[in-house]
């Protein structure tokens, strides 16, 4: 099908329909992030939107009347999955969206607030008008541009269908904010963020684990529970950092001038987070790179359970968090629970002897091994 895709979504949004509206980021110069560089941020023409919007809902219509060739009620089940993907694999992505419900949309990409809001607020229309089953609207932006918006924008943009809004706020940290070129500060985020939750938008603010590394972890995790609490936005949504080969951070990591933490120190940076936060949001795991999966529930009511995880894990013998490490990173854990299963226990104990006869060290490894998953 001739419609552009971008290259990331949220987790939360698997189940969506990705419909790009601008392409890469308009800011592109933070240092732990690899998704955009090298590329230049442009803005599509709503005629463009609306072309993608269309083929999409053709797309649609060829999905429904292949589903109802197979089955008279048109269900659109997994037979039909397997018949688009080996007949018009194109239309899979468009399949698993109605298969989920063809009830979630995504904007791609960085930064759709950028967009003029009455521009924008066509394309939503354009979007509830083509599919009219649809019931949540989401996209990402920076805070600095949202800050930007007006009340009255941001609720025009609401009663045009979108529901949610994406903020990466990654630390609350002024100087760290400053050393990983963020080009936002604090305040900057609080205003933004209670400015989205005014006009009616649920907000999801991302924070990254680790990204203070060894020398500003406790302000990293003081600071960023400060400035949620005052936001207090719908859901926290945890991410752990990652350096790979195109992560400008690698550089200043070679240069010995950032040092990564461990997977100890990481969670806990993510115990003092959790310690010093308030609201009445959800916070959300939801991301492979998180260690600690479970660390997930309502601010109100489930901090003590959530603290009850990690320190579960820091009870742990050295041995043992080790042992859950190298497992978890390895995908042969999902919790800590896994570690009771006997053979599962013994196979990550001899990947663990092979990795220390080979010469080495298994934090190490673990810190370069996270880069494979962003």
């Amino acid at each position: 099908m001739n419609f552009e895709q971008g290259p990331i979504r949220p987790p939360s949004e698997a189940d969506s329909l990705f419909v790009r509206v601008t392409r890469n980021c308009p800011w592109n110069k933070c240092l732990f992030c690899h998704v955009y560089k090298g590329k230049k941020f442009s803005r599509r023409t709503i005629e463009e939107i609306k072309d993608d919007i269309l083929a999409m809902e053709k797309g649609a219509s060829r999905v429904e009347s292949y589903a109802l060739k197979l089955d008279s009620s048109g269900r659109i089940n997994r037979e039909v999955l397997e018949y688009i993907y080996h007949r018009e694999p194109d239309l899979l992505q468009i399949a698993f969206w109605l298969y989920r419900g063809g009830k979630n949309v995504f904007l791609q990409d960085g930064d759709n607030l950028v967009m003029p809001a009455d521009q924008l607020a066509e394309v939503l229309y354009f979007i509830k008008e083509q599919f009219p089953t649809v019931e949540r609207i989401t996209t990402y932006t920076r805070a600095r541009t949202a800050g930007r918006r007006s009340i009255a924008e941001l609720k025009m943009l609401k009663e045009a269908g979108l529901t949610r809004v994406h903020v990466g706020l990654e630390t609350g940290c002024n100087p760290l904010l400053d050393y990983m070129r963020k080009g936002i500060t604090a305040e900057e985020h609080i205003e933004a963020g209670i400015k989205i939750k005014e006009a009616g938008l649920s907000l999801s603010e991302y924070v990254i684990l680790g990204l203070g590394g060894r020398k500003m972890w406790k302000e990293h995790a003081l600071e960023t529970a400060k400035v949620l609490s005052k936001i207090d936005p719908n859901f926290i949504r945890l991410r752990t950092l990652a350096i790979r080969e195109d992560v400008p951070l690698l550089e200043k990591v070679q240069a010995g001038e950032f040092h990564p933490s461990n997977d100890d120190e990481i969670v806990m940076e993510e115990k003092l987070l959790l310690e010093n936060l308030s609201g009445t949001g959800y916070l959300v795991s939801d991301h492979i790179l998180n260690l600690l999966e479970d660390v997930e529930g309502n601010l109100v009511q489930d901090i003590p359970n959530m603290l009850g995880v990690i320190d579960s894990y820091l009870r742990l013998p050295a041995e043992e968090r080790a042992n859950f490490c190298l497992g978890r990173r390895l995908g042969i854990y999902r919790y800590i629970r896994d570690m009771q299963d006997t053979e599962r226990y013994e196979q990550v104990k001899k990947l663990k002897k092979l990795l220390h006869e080979s010469g080495q060290d298994q934090n190490e490894f673990l810190i370069q091994y996270r880069g494979n998953f962003i």
